[in-house]
């Protein structure tokens, strides 16, 4: 594991800020203020503290569309890119107006017309007006979106990296897997090989459970151990390198009755799914997938995008309006879940990640299913 914070890969790091520089010509923007952490990192290139939670929006990094200067809030220039000059750094500073006379100096920012910002705060929606005193202050994270949402042949590289720590952890979690194991001493298995792998930020908290044999949405165990006839949902998600790479498997302990069926039910459901992942489809057809196969909606997202934290889309039954106004385009990659559920039996999950690419789907993630095993 390095020890050195270093940029992201130049080649990678160009390819996006082109994308956002043609998206701030689209929606118009002479100025861009970024203050969530992926938008920030997208930008220039240079890692992030990862925060979880929410937390007041802040001026993070300045991107000007004449000169694609980039302005970044930084204490040290470790891990920042040599195409932003030391000049361009400035400190964290407690009283904000320190920070507004910051932007004041920019080049550009006292003639700028239009100024995008991905978020906003009651108190800088009073202060960035004083920075940039000619612009109108509109929504900058439309842009964003739009950039992010098509991922770069780079992107998509890093992507590949980052699911193959997180299906490696999955894979020692499943050796571990036997009977009196708890879902605790299991997630801690899958997250020390997470770790192992060179990556410690999980992409989600929940990492194992028992599916329930009288809910289709609730845990099997209250009292968290893995017992024979169990079948186990694993969730393997890694931050790695800014990207998020899943995947998800439902394992059997021993031979549970009705899991076969269970299993082939997932496979009807997952071909249904993977059909639907094409270049200009609606998203909504990933909901009809479900109907199709004859299972009903899970209320988790049927699929969302994979980059710099949950890009677009998000298609989910609770949101049928965004899933009827969006298209599948090519570049776009998907966390894909398919889930069915049998009482007396459990649920068998599963989570694929999916390129969209302009000659059909291509699933990303290559972790073995266990219904060979039942």
């Amino acid at each position: 594991m390095a020890t050195e914070v270093l940029p992201d890969d130049r080649v990678l790091r160009c390819g996006r800020r082109e994308r956002v520089l043609a998206q701030m010509e689209a929606h118009d923007l002479d100025v861009l203020v970024l203050g969530r952490q992926a938008n920030v990192r997208y930008v220039a290139g240079a890692p992030q503290l990862w925060i979880a939670g929410t937390r007041p929006f802040g001026p993070t990094c300045v991107l000007i569309r004449a000169t694609g200067a980039i302005h970044l809030m930084s204490t040290w220039d470790e891990g920042v890119p040599d195409d932003i000059p030391h000049e361009n750094l400035y400190g964290l500073a407690w009283n904000p107006m320190t920070v507004i006379s910051v932007l004041q100096g920019i080049e550009g920012a006292a003639t700028a017309k239009r100024v995008g910002t991905d978020a906003l705060s009651p108190l800088f929606a009073q202060l960035l007006p004083i920075a940039f005193p000619k612009a109108e202050l509109v929504d900058g994270e439309l842009a964003m979106r739009a950039a992010r949402r098509v991922k770069t042949a780079e992107e998509v590289r890093a992507l590949r990296d980052a699911i193959g720590v997180a299906e490696a952890a999955l894979t020692v979690a499943v050796a571990e897997l036997r009977p009196g194991i708890s879902e605790k001493m299991l997630a801690g298995v899958l997250l020390e090989a997470m770790t192992a792998g060179g990556v410690s930020t999980p992409a989600t908290q929940d990492v194992a459970w028992v599916t329930s044999r009288e809910h289709p949405w609730r845990r099997g165990s209250l009292e968290g151990r893995i017992g024979p006839g169990d079948l186990v949902a694993l969730s393997a998600g890694v931050l790695a390198g800014g990207y998020i790479g899943e995947v998800g498997r439902t394992w059997p302990l021993g031979e549970p009755v009705g899991a076969a069926d269970l299993f082939r039910r997932w496979d009807l459901l997952w071909r249904r799914l993977y059909d639907a992942c094409q270049p200009g489809a609606a998203a909504a057809d990933l909901l009809s997938a479900y109907d199709a196969a004859g299972e009903p909606l899970p209320p988790m997202p049927v699929a969302c995008g994979l980059g710099m934290g949950f890009d677009p889309p998000v298609v989910s039954a609770q949101l049928p309006a965004t899933a009827a106004g969006e298209r599948l385009e090519p570049g776009m990659v998907l966390a894909v879940t398919g889930y069915v559920w049998e009482r007396g039996v459990g649920a068998v999950f599963g989570r694929e990640a999916v390129l969209i690419a302009a000659e059909g789907p291509q699933v990303l993630t290559s972790s073995p299913f266990a219904s060979a095993a039942v």
